[in-house]
This record gives C-alpha cells, structure tokens and sequence, in this order.
C-alpha cells in the first residue's frame, strides 16, 4: 500500500533527534525536508554526517526562516527541556504562526497545558500563535507522557470502579548520560537539594498526567502532593558519566500524588537507581528497567513496559526509551494534521499505530 509522505522538519540533533532522523530516512510515510540545530558547529554539515549515517542531502541550518520557508506538513521538535522555554518558544511559535503544525517533547508542562502551576508566558505565546496561524501543538514524552498518561488511561477504561492508579518510572541509570546531578541530586551528597526536590518546581515539570487523568475521569482533586526520598551509596559507584563517590546520592524515589477525600488516587512514581543493587529495599519491576502501571480497582491491572535495541548495538534501555519517545512524536503527525488548530493533548489524539511500520 503506498502512502503520501509527510514533509517533516525535525529541530534538534541530540540522543532523541539523531534517532529518530535515522528512523525518518528509512520510512515510507515521512520525508525529511530540513534539520535545525542550535549549535553553531553543526551549522551546514549534511545531517547524514551529524547523526552517524550516510549523507543524506539536508544540510542543518539554525535558521528558523529557512526551515518554515520550505512549508513542511510539521515541525517535528526534539530541542532542549523547559530550561530554555524562551527559545523553544521562539522555534516552535515561528512554525505555528506559519500555519505548520508541531509535534514535540522538548516542554514537557505542554503534555497537559491547562495545568495551573505552568507560567502564563509558556502558554500564552503558543496559544496566541495557534491561533494566527491555524495550526495545531502536540506535546508527549515519556514520562511525562505516553507512560504515565496514555498507557494508565487505556488501562482505566477496562475497569468498573478504580480506587488507585499509579504509573511508575523503575530505571538503572548506570548507562544513562542525562542530565541528573542538579535536576535530581544523583551524585550529589545527601544534603543537597536537587531542582525537583522542591515540590513546586516537581509537580511543574513532571506533574501534568496527574489533573489530565483526573480531568479524563471526571473528577477535580483536592490537592496534588509530593515525596522525595534519597539512597546514599556505602561503596563507589561507576556510571556513564564517571564514580558516584561513596557517600553520595545514588538512587533517589520521588512521588507526585493527586488526593481526592483524603486519599492519593492518582500517583506518579520514580525510583532511579545506579545499580540494580542500590535502595534494594525501593520498588522494582518484575525485570529491570521498565514503565509499571499499578490500577486497584475493579478489576485490579498491573502491566510493565520494557523499552530494548534487540540489534546488536548493546544501547541501554533508557536510550530505547527516548527512541520510543521521539517516535510518538512523529507517528502522532498525521493524526495532529487531521485535528483542529489549538493544543492537542493525548485526550484528543484517535489510536495512533504507527503506519508504515510494518515493511
């Protein structure tokens, strides 16, 4: 079955973007148009050579200009977190103005915009480019996003009666090359306090599924709450990225927690760990490195997710998983196109299943 493809920019050549070009350039369904980029070093460099592949005639530019010029079906966005809202702002309000829908996972509060703690100026700029250009905005990650929004809503509409529902994020970062130590506090001694560690700033970067589930099942929550608790390692400990020094942070467990009546009936949890060995004591998942989705109710679900590269490449299962994050992304184009202009959460999107995927 032939398919017309769909002209996609992609912004950003990181972890995410690299693969997810790699992806694009073998699909029958996208065409790669252009690439941007924000370092100035990549400027000009065919994208081929950026992400590890053969030459594939783009060539990265940092120009937003040139990139909404060439009128693409989407833009599909994997630039940086919420740190640099002011620029992802700029990148992606320029599309929309254009009347080019956006796909992305860069700003991470946009899974769920009509959060309250997110800040007036993330949302109103973007809302207002909608509006002028007609175009639509489709946020996702993992989690947040499609782990702990997607899979947890499937899972709901199974059930009679839900008492709870839980979403669970259980990884051994050992591999991982993120950024961890002043977001999270791993590597860092006990007494330091990570960004996330203040409740404020958690529930606005990782909170949004939890009122966008509450929304979906019709219910408005007292109050969301959090936990943060910490694992200081008793021996070193090597990582991708160097040793944790005994006596430093090596596994932390935070929870975001809707209340309803008194009761948590919407939480979202993280236990990552350097080593399978660290916090024994923490949640894990029948295997290691896995999205866990715990429902009591009627009836009771529990399903796990496992993310793995099954080529021979021995990449982590945190790097499948930022494959997989940047593929709901882009399989989510068609479905984004077909919608009206506006943000587009996972509530509005139909089943996505990925066309062309299977050649």
């Amino acid at each position: 079955m032939r398919h017309e493809k769909k002209r996609v920019v992609v912004w950003g050549t990181g972890v995410v973007g690299s693969m997810v070009i790699a992806e694009i350039v073998r699909s029958p369904v996208f065409e790669l148009v252009g690439v941007g980029v924000s370092n100035p070093a990549k400027v000009g460099r065919d994208v081929g050579e950026i992400c590890g592949l053969e030459p594939v005639g783009v060539v990265a530019t940092d120009s937003v200009e040139e990139l909404v010029a060439l009128r693409p079906d989407a833009l599909v966005h994997y630039g940086p977190t919420a740190q640099y809202a002011d620029d992802n702002i700029r990148v992606m309000g320029a599309f929309l103005r254009a009347g080019i829908d956006v796909c992305s996972t860069a700003m991470t509060p946009w899974v769920w915009p009509g959060m309250t703690q997110t800040p007036a100026a993330w949302v109103d700029p973007i809302t207002a480019a909608c509006v002028e250009g007609g175009a639509s905005i489709f946020t996702t990650g993992i989690d947040p996003g499609f782990a702990n929004d997607l899979f947890p809503l499937t899972l709901m509409g199974l059930c009679g009666e839900v008492q709870s529902v839980r979403a669970s994020e259980l990884l051994d970062y050992t591999d991982y090359e993120g950024d961890y130590e002043d977001e999270m506090g791993i590597g860092r001694p006990p007494e330091f306090t990570p960004l996330l560690e203040i409740p404020e700033l958690l529930i606005m970067a990782w909170g949004a599924t939890v009122p966008m589930i509450a929304h979906a099942a019709g219910i408005e929550l007292d109050d969301i709450t959090t936990t943060w608790e910490k694992w200081a390692t008793p021996t070193d400990r090597p990582t991708a990225k160097g040793v944790i020094a005994a006596g430093n942070v090596a596994a932390i467990r935070f929870t975001i927690n809707g209340v309803l009546a008194g009761r948590e009936v919407i939480s979202l949890e993280h236990v990552n760990r350097i080593g399978l060995d660290a916090a024994p004591e923490w949640p894990a998942g029948s295997q290691d490195d896995v999205y866990r989705v715990d429902i009591t109710g009627s009836p009771s679900i529990s399903q796990e997710t496992s993310f793995r590269f099954t080529d021979g490449s021995g990449r982590s299962p945190a790097v499948a998983g930022c494959l997989a994050t940047g593929l709901r992304a882009l399989n989510a184009v068609p479905a984004v196109n077909d919608l009206p202009a506006g943000w587009v959460t996972a509530l509005d999107l139909p089943l996505v299943p990925g066309v062309g995927t299977i050649r």
